[in-house]
């Protein structure tokens, strides 16, 4: 007979505040989760520290057994759930993107981010593999945000999960703006056809894609996410400029400003609960601010693989190729200088 687990998804704020009042605004949703029954808790992408492009993120990583960690560990224990979530972990001389999940006897399991976004490969390296963990609830996929786009890694889970779990933050990055500081402000639809056709990929991949692709493994998702308004500068922004510019020549007057430049977007939705067919059984909107969801997940008594072909991507191969190719090369230069730093 299939068995029914209790989770609860979490969305915060995006911005980045003092690790301290983020690790209190965590606790606190998470003893709300639990005194409402959850088993599971999932928390934010970066849930300690918020989400933005800023040298500041090479400060902000921490080693295995930081102070996250710790709280992560005690939480669990706590209130005698599974918790998890990602935070920027130091290891081997590397900074990864590292999502741990707990349960209440402190056992722990890793998964690090295989596929950085653009400019974040300038923060944390690329992960490697997929990681199931065998919890007493069943077992567990794991994968962080963008991750979620590529279909190798939903391939490599196939007939070896009971659930997936997915921690995400995702700005609206089809669709930013860009402000510089004299006030002049421009929109994806100001750089030409071509830019303004990837501006819906957010919401394909995390709205759409992902109940096509748990239909298509049988098992349901927990996905966490972020609400609020994404505002950051960029690394190198002079290269984007120059880029930019050659899509809207008026770009290229703001190129004394470049180190002040700022993207801005919203975030995309993607805090909720999908069931083995693919339907959404709970959600958080982004009107709702801070908080979680919860709902009752039915995992099957055993494992099958997809009976039908995978879906296909939602997104082009020129947006694969900016997001994970073309960029994150640029940016490999800003992550070495940044390691030197810290």
């Amino acid at each position: 007979m299939p068995r029914t687990i209790k989770v609860a998804t979490v969305q915060m704020d995006v911005n980045p505040a003092p690790k301290d009042e983020r690790l209190e605004r965590a606790h606190r949703l998470v003893d709300e989760a639990a005194r409402a029954g959850a088993q599971l808790v999932v928390l934010p992408e970066l849930f300690n520290t918020g989400y933005a492009y800023d040298d500041l993120n090479f400060e902000l990583a921490e080693p295995m057994d930081g102070p996250t960690a710790a709280w992560m560990k005690k939480t669990s224990r706590e209130f005698g759930i599974h918790l998890a979530g990602t935070l920027l972990m130091r290891d081997a001389g590397e900074i990864y993107n590292s999502l741990l999940l707990f349960d209440p006897t402190s056992r722990s399991w890793r998964y690090d981010k295989n596929y950085p976004w653009a400019w974040e490969r300038g923060y944390f390296h690329e992960g490697r593999g997929t990681t199931v963990a065998h919890t007493e609830l069943g077992d567990i996929g794991m994968m962080i945000c963008w991750d979620v786009a590529h279909l190798n890694l939903w391939k490599q889970y196939a007939g070896k999960v009971d659930l997936l779990l997915i921690s995400s933050c995702p700005p609206d990055g089809g669709n930013p703006s860009f402000v510089f500081p004299d006030g002049e402000t421009f929109a994806i639809d100001d750089l030409g056809s071509w830019m303004s056709s990837l501006k819906d990929g957010g919401r394909l991949v995390f709205c759409e894609q992902p109940g096509e692709l748990t239909a298509w493994l049988g098992v349901p998702a927990v996905s966490s996410g972020a609400c609020g308004r994404f505002r950051s500068g960029i690394p190198r922004p002079k290269l984007l400029i120059w880029g930019f510019s050659i899509l809207a020549p008026k770009f290229f007057k703001h190129r004394s400003q470049a180190d002040q430049m700022q993207v801005l977007c919203g975030m995309v939705p993607s805090c909720r609960v999908i069931n083995a067919d693919g339907g959404i059984i709970a959600e958080r909107t982004q009107a709702q601010g801070e908080g979680f969801v919860l709902a009752d997940v039915a995992l099957a008594d055993s494992k099958s693989m997809p009976a039908k072909p995978q879906p296909p991507a939602k997104l082009s191969p020129g947006f694969y190729f900016i997001a994970d190719v073309l960029v994150p090369f640029l940016m490999k230069s800003v992550y070495r200088k940044g390691l030197k730093k810290v």
